[in-house]
């Protein structure tokens, strides 16, 4: 029996790509349901100094986590790219992916400054007035990052209605989806942050990871028939 190696290596990178497209929202959804919760306007500085001091290692661990979780958003949208580009889209993904790239690597740099409340702790310092000191460098890493990374979504989302690959209906609300996923982070809100924003990556990539799975069993299921 003779077996097309090339077209199992295709396939095989194939299957690879939706899984990472769909494990990133997951893995991001893990780490913010873990994030000890923050109600409420952000930044509170009284909020994050109890909530650190309450579980230091809950607090560092997640944080971890989400410097994790961003890059495995990097991969999904590494992956995307690769997909939409297979399907036609020449410069929109591209270009979306670079400012997804820096937005999520400006994302990540945001728990890492978190972990000096850690140092404060076991100082004992003020874990408050340490985060007020944090804040003039927080706040526009926060912004600058979440802006960046919401054009990048906003590009992908255009992508993904131009390359025409799903359902003019599914691929609306996968494109309304990929815009919110990048706006939440502008929003300052505890819930937005740590629910609405997972909730949209999920909403937004888990149907790309199935059709990049879809697109894949179709050629196997032409080569067996």
């Amino acid at each position: 029996m003779y077996t097309d190696t090339g077209e199992t290596t295709h396939e095989a990178t194939a299957r690879g790509s939706a899984a990472i497209v769909a494990i990133g929202p997951l893995v991001l959804l893990g780490a913010l349901l873990w994030h000890p919760p923050l109600p409420g306007r952000l930044p509170d500085s009284n909020a994050v100094a109890d909530a650190a001091a309450a579980d230091t290692t809950m607090w560092g661990l997640s944080h971890l986590a989400l410097t994790i979780a961003s890059a495995m958003i990097v991969l999904s949208f590494v992956a995307v790219r690769g997909h939409l580009r297979d399907c036609g889209d020449r410069s929109l993904s591209a270009v979306g992916l670079g400012f997804v790239v820096i937005g999520s690597t400006l994302y990540a740099v945001l728990p890492g400054m978190e972990f000096s409340l850690l140092a404060a702790d076991e100082t004992g310092a003020d874990l408050a007035a340490t985060q007020d000191a944090l804040e003039s460098w927080f706040v526009p890493v926060l912004i600058g990052g979440s802006l960046l990374f919401a054009i990048g979504t906003t590009l992908f989302a255009v992508a993904v209605v131009r390359s025409a690959t799903l359902g003019r209906t599914e691929a609306l609300v996968i494109a309304g989806a990929l815009v919110f996923f990048g706006l939440s982070r502008l929003v300052p809100i505890g819930v937005v942050q740590f629910y609405v924003q997972p909730a949209a990556a999920l909403l937004a990539l888990l149907p790309i990871a199935a059709e990049i799975a879809a697109r894949t069993a179709r050629p196997a299921r032409a080569g067996a028939a």
